[in-house]
């Protein structure tokens, strides 16, 4: 296991931030390398995100030297979605079993946790968010079937897409964590329009489902003084409260997006008019 280490930035910082340093604080590519695992911590809001795709070997972990507790999840609940091929999590011996765009909800207390794959030619893709919890709440899978659908946008503005809950109170409940995945609709290429800011909660996107040769341009930063990062498949971006997200593929795509902050409200946000972004 490797755990990377981000410090997180204030807005009138990123003004001086070249494209290299603008990547190193927010971006945090290549999750998913075969029998590997790697997880982020950041000091946005203590958010820990992380990608894993075992193949031959099962990848178990579970230990907190790195955060200076006993386990990872002594006092964190996790999420993991799975993003890929059909895949085994064993959480303390407890057995389930994930197929695509399924996700687990993890809960506080946890010791052990492994990752497997069902096929070494389409292995699982399993993407992690785990955030400090206050709270013992069972750990629990929540299928495809069982999220909560909404279907947003506008086919004529290139929009259309359809978000579903998973981790959330109207689906599964959690301490802190909030998390679902968004999938677009074929021809439109905008997520999580119009954009807008949510003062109390932070925000982790993870673009998946993408071709080699393509790219989403994700657009950051306060209303008045935007910045982008170009994100491949299997990379993740950092949102902090402060911040603008939305984003344009250059071809299908989907996106997993993980919330913490002070409460689940999802709606608890602020819309910018497009036309008010420079």
């Amino acid at each position: 296991m490797t755990m990377k280490v981000l410090y997180g930035a204030a807005p009138d910082d990123i003004k001086a931030y070249d494209t290299t340093k603008l990547r190193d604080a927010f971006l945090v590519p290549g999750l998913f390398v075969r029998n590997e695992l790697r997880l982020t911590y950041t000091h946005v809001d203590r958010l820990i995100l992380g990608g894993a795709m075992p193949t031959r070997e099962t990848i178990s972990f579970g230990g907190g030297e790195e955060i200076g507790t006993s386990y990872l999840l002594s006092a964190r609940e996790m999420g993991i979605a799975n993003l890929g091929g059909g895949g085994t999590v064993a959480v303390d011996g407890k057995i389930f079993n994930l197929a695509n765009r399924d996700v687990l909800y993890v809960g506080r207390g946890a010791k052990e946790l492994s990752l497997s794959s069902d096929s070494i030619d389409h292995p699982a893709r399993f993407y992690m968010n785990s955030v400090p919890a206050g709270a013992d709440i069972p750990h629990r899978l929540i299928t495809r079937e069982e999220s909560k659908a909404l279907d947003l946008g506008d086919a004529k503005r290139s929009n259309k897409r359809r978000l579903r809950m998973y981790i959330h109170p109207e689906v599964a409940p959690s301490c802190l964590l909030l998390m679902g995945i968004t999938d677009l609709a074929e021809g439109s290429i905008w997520n999580t329009m119009p954009p807008h800011i949510h003062e109390r909660r932070m925000e982790a996107y993870c673009y998946f489902d993408m071709a080699p040769e393509d790219r989403v341009i994700h657009l950051m930063g306060q209303p008045d003084e935007t910045r982008h990062l170009v994100v491949a498949d299997g990379d993740a971006v950092l949102s902090p409260a402060w911040s603008i997200h939305m984003g344009a593929g250059t071809g299908p795509y989907g996106f997993v997006w993980g919330m913490t902050g002070e409460n689940q409200e999802y709606n608890d946000v602020s819309p910018v008019a497009v036309a008010d972004l420079k």
